[in-house]
């Protein structure tokens, strides 16, 4: 896979870019040195929204496999005796001329960066560390979910003397259990690094720290006042983590 431009990427977002542009990284070279390098990636996985570290190990991935494979030089063929050596003719230099990497440019007004939180090191940290065992973590199904299916999928504690997932015996179902959680610091944030406060109508906004915090709309908000929240929300600097565009 050819990768000239940042829109090439699979999982990167035209969001993404701007984004990108404000750490300082504007074409592939700059983002293939930055993700190689363990203190700046967990600066792209910090800025990026919607970006976790599968994705930027999946860029890591295309980048390498897009790289050009150097060829051995030819060995010159070894000539039978008796005969007088012929000389090697002189092959034509070829020049490799560089193409300049192209660059998108964002008009100004297009696009606006969603808000970030003000975090410190170890929460990013925790944070992407989150994402990692978030991403390994097995789904959880209860107890024969495969025979009926009017059971379901959710999950629900076996029970028993005779379960043999309760006894966790072999080729049975993960249970849940307390190694699968997260970081301490960081559980119940948002993937953004925000705190969720749930509003109802604008005076929710009132006490609101755009810094750390962000405002989840009720779903039971109508249009109208949702709209008045969200204007209000722009002019203090609030995140609104469900908008409607």
């Amino acid at each position: 896979m050819s990768v000239k431009t940042l829109k090439d990427l699979p999982g990167l977002k035209d969001e993404n870019i701007p984004e990108l542009e404000s750490i300082g990284i504007k074409n592939v070279s700059e983002l293939k040195e930055a993700i190689f390098d363990s203190v700046k990636v967990k600066e792209v996985i910090k800025n990026l929204s919607g970006v976790g570290p599968k994705t930027v190990e999946n860029w890591k991935k295309v980048l390498q496999e897009a790289a050009p494979a150097e060829k051995p030089a030819d060995k010159p063929a070894d000539k039978p005796t008796g005969k007088p050596a012929e000389k090697p003719s002189k092959k034509p230099e070829t020049v490799v001329v560089e193409e300049p990497e192209e660059t998108e440019i964002v008009e100004s007004g297009e696009y606006v960066a969603k808000a970030k939180p003000e975090l410190s090191d170890e929460t990013a940290d925790a944070l992407a560390v989150r994402a990692i065992i978030s991403g390994r973590r097995p789904a959880f199904k209860r107890q024969e979910w495969h025979r009926y299916s009017k059971l379901g999928e959710k999950w629900r504690k076996p029970k028993g003397i005779h379960s043999k997932m309760k006894r966790r015996l072999k080729r049975r179902s993960p249970m849940v259990d307390i190694g699968f959680r997260g970081p301490v610091s960081v559980r119940g944030l948002h993937p953004s690094g925000f705190q969720e406060v749930l509003i109802y109508n604008v005076d929710g906004l009132e006490g609101i720290d755009p810094k750390v915090q962000a405002v989840r709309i009720g779903a039971t908000v109508g249009t109208k006042k949702r709209i008045a929240i969200e204007d209000r929300a722009a002019e203090l600097g609030i995140r609104v983590l469900n908008r409607m565009v």
